[in-house]
């Protein structure tokens, strides 16, 4: 038993973040953020070419070698008629939360991001009170609040506005290392997307089971699992991987 559960161990969780250490190595990955490209990655238009209210939520491979296991999520809105798009991003430096203090669809650090969500017109308008307040109310807000591992980090941040907001129906990365922390203090509870339950020690150790989450196993930040809504493993490091 102790042998099988090595194995497992070092398959399921190990060896995927070998694999990918090894990929970022080999393709250079590893940016300096000081000369890191931060620029759009042209996945918004200019905000007055849009006119309707906008929700997006947005992922990319975080900073330097912390990019071989974890992704940094953050939320972009706009209302309706509004000249500009407002972005929103939790980080380690001063006051956690951050407004516009880069591109809304801009390249983290050089990493082009992925769409996790994206809501426009009617549905996006009648989220926005919610995510308002959501942010408004964040629990973690004070300097000196964030914490890398296991949480409260930019992914907590985002699965907690998620979690506030569940017709969103959607789920973070599996690389989003941090999102399972339990941002209401609560270890067992449902899902943000209100599909499933889930149970988490601290950020540290959980299982979750939901409709637009899957199936995952929480070790130590790092999340093992499968999709089952479209089928697809989640990985460490790896992310999404679809059959």
């Amino acid at each position: 038993m102790l042998r099988a559960t090595l194995l497992v161990l070092v398959v399921v969780f190990l060896a995927p973040i070998a694999v990918s250490a090894a990929r970022y190595y080999l393709l250079g990955d590893i940016r300096d953020w000081r000369s890191a490209d931060r620029s759009s990655a042209g996945l918004l238009p200019p905000a007055r070419q849009k006119p309707e209210a906008v929700v997006r939520v947005f992922s990319a491979r975080t900073v330097s070698w912390r990019g071989i296991v974890a992704t940094h999520s953050w939320i972009v809105v706009k209302d309706r008629g509004a000249p500009a798009y407002q972005r929103f991003d939790y980080t380690a430096w001063g006051r956690p939360i951050w407004v516009d203090r880069f591109v809304p669809d801009g390249r983290w650090f050089g990493s082009v991001p992925e769409v996790v969500f994206a809501a426009d017109g009617e549905e996006a308008a009648s989220m926005l009170p919610r995510i308002r307040a959501a942010i408004a109310g964040y629990r973690y807000a004070r300097i000196g609040d964030y914490r890398l591992w296991p949480g409260p980090n930019s992914n907590t941040f985002v699965a907690t506005v998620m979690g506030a907001v569940p017709e969103m129906r959607a789920s973070l990365p599996a690389t989003a290392i941090g999102k399972d922390f339990p941002y209401d203090g609560r270890w067992f509870g449902l899902t943000p997307s209100g599909t499933g339950l889930r149970i988490n020690l601290g950020g540290y150790l959980g299982v979750t089971l939901g409709w637009f989450e899957g199936f995952e196993v929480n070790l130590l930040g790092a999340v093992a699992g499968f999709d089952l809504r479209r089928p697809a493993l989640k990985l460490p490091g790896l992310g999404r991987i679809g059959l």
